[in-house]
């Protein structure tokens, strides 16, 4: 095993992480963990969620370090997993209700004396209900197109979805997503 510091390469840490190195897993952590963290961000409902997804997140990839395959950098690998393992939190809980009940929503809406910063939180808020609405394939490819700013090509790999397949479902999810807005918004 090679001698592990903080400038060793991906390829050195995950060769010295097979071998059994626990050392070489610490660092791989320390090196990804603000990526995987800002990218489940957009998948948790809270915190705790939050640091659920990511522990999954490095328990996937330490008992499959050794599938690495090294044709891609290391980094798109994590992030499949990343993307993966939120995907499978989203359908997890995806029978669960929104935390704002609708009605108040509505009505904060109708107040035309809220301030901007309410206005915010209302929209957020409105937001956060349709999400909730939508099935965790639609809310998993709207959160990677439009929050995250990935390209079709990008989820494609991410998600294991044909391209085409990435198009049509955003699409669709944009549509039911608009649909439950507006309907909302006729009551």
């Amino acid at each position: 095993m090679d001698v592990i510091n903080s400038e060793a390469t991906d390829e050195t840490l995950i060769k010295n992480v097979c071998a059994g190195n626990s050392e070489a897993f610490v660092h791989l952590v320390r090196r990804y963990k603000h990526r995987v963290f800002a990218l489940a961000t957009r998948f948790a409902r809270d915190f705790d969620d939050l640091d659920d997804i990511c522990q999954d997140v490095f328990i996937k990839v330490y008992e499959n370090i050794g599938k690495f395959r090294a044709d891609a950098p290391f980094e798109h690998w994590l992030a499949r997993i990343t993307i993966r393992t939120c995907y499978d939190a989203l359908r997890k809980r995806k029978k669960e209700k929104a935390n704002v009940p609708l009605e108040s929503i509505h009505n904060l809406i109708e107040d035309k004396s809220i301030e901007a910063k309410q206005a915010a939180e209302v929209a957020r808020n409105l937001l956060e209900w349709g999400f909730a609405k939508l099935r965790p394939e639609e809310r998993l490819v709207i959160t990677l197109l439009e929050l995250e700013d990935k390209s079709i090509k990008e989820i494609a790999e991410m998600t294991g979805w044909s391209q085409a397949n990435v198009k049509v479902r955003a699409f669709r999810a944009r549509q039911k997503l608009k649909r439950l807005l507006e309907k909302n918004n006729e009551k």
